[in-house]
C-alpha cells in the first residue's frame, strides 16, 4: 500500500452535511486510506447507513478496470469523497434564488379603464377607479352640466322669489373670483409671481361697489369704484416701494375687471322689471356657451385664435351667434315686450362679447402660465372660468336694454 501522500491527512475535510457522521470517518481509517481500507472486504458493498455504493465512479461492487485493486491514483481520488446517504436531501444553497410563485390572472378590463403595470393605477377592485372620461372639448361633461344646472337654478330661484338675494350671489361670486385671480397672480410665471394684489381693500371695495350699484345706480357705482381704486393704492403703500407700481396696477385692473363689470348685472336688477332683464341676460349668455360648444364639437375645424385659445373655432362662434339670436329674439319679445330684431341684435352682441371675454381670460392665463384660475367647480375649473363671458357681456346687455326699452 502506498504511503499517505504528504500533507493529505492534514488537509482532509471534516464531515459533510448529508454524509456519514464523524465517527464513521474515524472508523474507516485516516484521511489518506483507500476505499478498501475504509470498507474492508470489497471495493463496493453496503453502506452502514443503508445505501448501496460502488467504487465511486459508477461500477458495480467488486468491478472496475483494475479488478478491484487499489492504485495510487485511486487513493488520491477517493480520499476526499465522502459517502453520502442517498436518503438524506442535501441542504438548499443559501445563495439560490427561489422560484417565482405563479401569478394570478388579471381580471378583464372594461372599456375606458386606464391600464398600467401598477395595479393601484388601473381601474378594478385592487386599484383606484379610472379617471372620468372627458369630452372632445376637454371637460368632464356630466360634472359640467350638473354644476351649470345647479348654479342656474340658484340664480333663477333668487330672481323669482327675493331678487335682492341675487345681489348676495353676485357678491359671493366676485369675492371668490378675486381670491382666485389673486392666487393665479401669485403663482404665475412658473411660481415667480406676477403681482401681489391687496385683497382687503379689494374685497371691501367690491362689496361697496355692488351695493352702491343696486341702491344708487350708475352714479353710486362710479363713486364706489373710484374710492376702491384709491384704497388699493393707499393700502399697498404700507408694504414699501418695491414693486409698488406692478402691484397697484394689478389691483386697479382687478377692480375694473371683476366688481365693476359685475355691477352692470346688479344695475339691470335695479330697474322695475329688473328680474326679467337679468333672466334675459343669463339666458343669452348660456345659449352662447351652449351653441359655441355644440357647434365647435360637431363642426369645428377653423381655429379662431390658436395662440390664445386653441379650442375656439369660427364654426363654434357661428353656432353661438345663431343660438343667441334665437334666444334673444324669443326672450325679449315674450318677457320684455321688445321687438324680435332687437332681441336678435342683443343676442349677436352677447355672442361677440362673450367670446371676447373668454379670450381675455385665456390671454391672462397664457401670460401667467396657468391652465385654470381655480378648481372649485368640477367640469368648469374655477369661478373665474365661468364669470369670463358674463363679465364682458353684462355692460353690453345693460346698455342695449337701456336703449331698446
Amino acid at each position: 500500500m502506498p504511503a499517505d501522500p504528504a500533507g493529505m491527512a492534514a488537509s482532509a475535510p471534516g464531515p459533510v452535511p448529508g454524509g456519514p457522521p464523524a465517527d464513521d470517518w474515524a472508523a474507516g481509517g485516516d484521511a489518506g486510506s483507500t476505499r478498501a481500507q475504509q470498507h474492508p472486504g470489497a471495493a463496493g458493498g453496503v453502506d452502514p447507513h443503508g445505501g448501496v455504493y460502488g467504487d465511486g465512479f459508477g461500477e458495480a461492487p467488486g468491478t472496475g478496470d483494475t479488478g478491484g485493486a487499489d492504485t495510487a491514483d485511486d487513493v488520491q481520488h477517493t480520499a476526499y469523497l465522502p459517502v453520502v446517504d442517498p436518503g438524506v436531501r442535501p441542504p438548499a444553497d443559501p445563495g439560490a434564488v427561489p422560484p417565482m410563485p405563479p401569478q394570478p390572472a388579471r381580471p378583464p378590463v372594461s372599456a375606458g379603464t386606464l391600464v398600467t403595470d401598477r395595479p393601484e393605477q388601473s381601474g378594478g377592485e385592487s386599484g383606484q377607479p379610472a379617471q372620468p372620461k372627458k369630452s372632445r372639448a376637454g371637460r368632464n361633461l356630466p360634472a359640467a352640466i350638473g354644476v351649470g344646472v345647479g348654479l342656474g337654478a340658484a340664480i333663477v330661484v333668487s330672481l323669482l322669489t327675493v331678487p335682492v338675494i341675487f345681489v348676495g350671489i353676485v357678491i359671493l361670486a366676485v369675492l371668490i373670483g378675486l381670491w382666485e385671480l389673486s392666487g393665479a397672480l401669485k403663482r404665475g410665471h412658473g411660481g415667480a409671481g406676477a403681482a401681489n394684489v391687496p385683497l382687503v381693500p379689494l374685497g371691501v371695495g367690491s362689496i361697496a361697489m355692488l351695493i352702491a350699484a343696486y341702491a344708487r345706480g350708475p352714479e353710486g357705482l362710479g363713486i364706489a369704484t373710484a374710492l376702491t381704486a384709491l384704497a388699493v393704492m393707499i393700502w399697498r403703500m404700507t408694504e414699501g416701494p418695491e414693486d409698488y407700481l406692478r402691484d397697484t396696477a394689478a389691483g386697479v385692473f382687478s377692480v375694473f375687471y371683476l366688481p365693476f363689470l359685475a355691477s352692470f348685472a346688479v344695475l339691470m336688477l335695479a330697474d322695475d322689471d329688473g328680474a326679467k332683464r337679468v333672466l334675459v341676460f343669463f339666458l343669452a349668455v348660456v345659449c352662447s356657451d351652449t351653441g359655441a360648444y355644440a357647434a365647435g364639437v360637431l363642426f369645428g375645424k377653423h381655429k379662431m385664435a390658436p395662440t390664445i385659445s386653441p379650442g375656439k373655432t369660427w364654426e363654434g362662434f357661428a353656432g353661438a351667434v345663431a343660438a343667441c339670436a334665437v334666444a334673444g329674439a324669443l326672450s325679449l319679445t315674450l318677457m320684455l315686450d321688445g321687438q324680435w330684431w332687437q332681441g336678435a341684435l342683443l343676442g349677436a352682441a352677447v355672442a361677440a362679447t362673450a367670446a371676447l371675454g373668454d379670450l381675455v381670460e385665456s390671454m391672462i392665463k397664457r401670460d401667467l402660465g396657468v391652465k385654470d384660475m381655480g378648481d372649485l367647480l368640477p367640469g368648469h375649473g374655477g369661478v373665474m372660468d365661468r364669470l369670463d363671458s358674463l363679465l364682458a357681456s353684462a355692460p353690453a346687455v345693460w346698455l342695449l336694454l337701456e336703449i331698446f326699452l
